[in-house]
C-alpha cells in the first residue's frame, strides 16, 4: 500500500512539473508574440506617418496646381478676347466692346500681351501648410 502511495505521489509530482513546464513555455511564447506585435505596430506607425506626410505634400501641391490652373484659364480667356478683338470683330465679347482701330498693333508682343489685361496671380506653396 505504501509503495502504491509513493508511486502515485511521484507520478503527481512529475505531472505537476510537466504542467509548470507547459505553463512556462506558454508564457515564453506569449512574451515573444508581444515583442513581435510591438515591432509590427512600430513599423505600421512609421509607415502611417510617412504616408500622412506624403498625403499632405500632395494635397498642398494639388492646391497650388489648381490655383495655377485657374490663373492660366483666366489668362487664356483674356488672350482669347484680345485675339478676338485683333481679328477685327467689333462685337461685344464677355461684356467687352472691341474696336480694333483703337489697338496699337506695334505694342503687341508675346511679352506685352500678359500686361494688357492683368498681372498674373502667383500662389506660393508654403501658404498651404497644415
Amino acid at each position: 500500500m505504501d509503495q502504491k502511495r509513493q508511486k502515485r505521489m511521484k507520478s503527481n509530482r512529475e505531472s505537476a512539473r510537466r504542467s509548470r513546464m507547459r505553463k512556462q513555455k506558454h508564457l515564453n511564447d506569449l512574451a515573444a508574440q508581444i515583442c513581435q506585435l510591438r515591432k509590427e505596430n512600430s513599423q505600421i506607425l512609421t509607415s502611417l506617418s510617412l504616408t500622412t506626410q506624403h498625403f499632405f505634400a500632395v494635397e498642398t501641391e494639388n492646391s497650388v496646381l489648381r490655383t495655377r490652373m485657374m490663373e492660366l484659364s483666366s489668362r487664356l480667356q483674356s488672350l482669347d478676347e484680345i485675339l478676338h478683338c485683333l481679328n477685327g470683330s467689333n462685337t461685344i465679347s464677355n461684356g467687352l466692346f472691341c474696336d480694333s482701330n483703337q489697338i496699337d498693333n506695334s505694342s503687341i508682343t508675346p511679352w506685352n500681351l500678359m500686361y494688357m489685361n492683368q498681372q498674373p496671380i502667383m500662389a506660393l506653396a508654403n501658404i498651404f501648410q497644415y
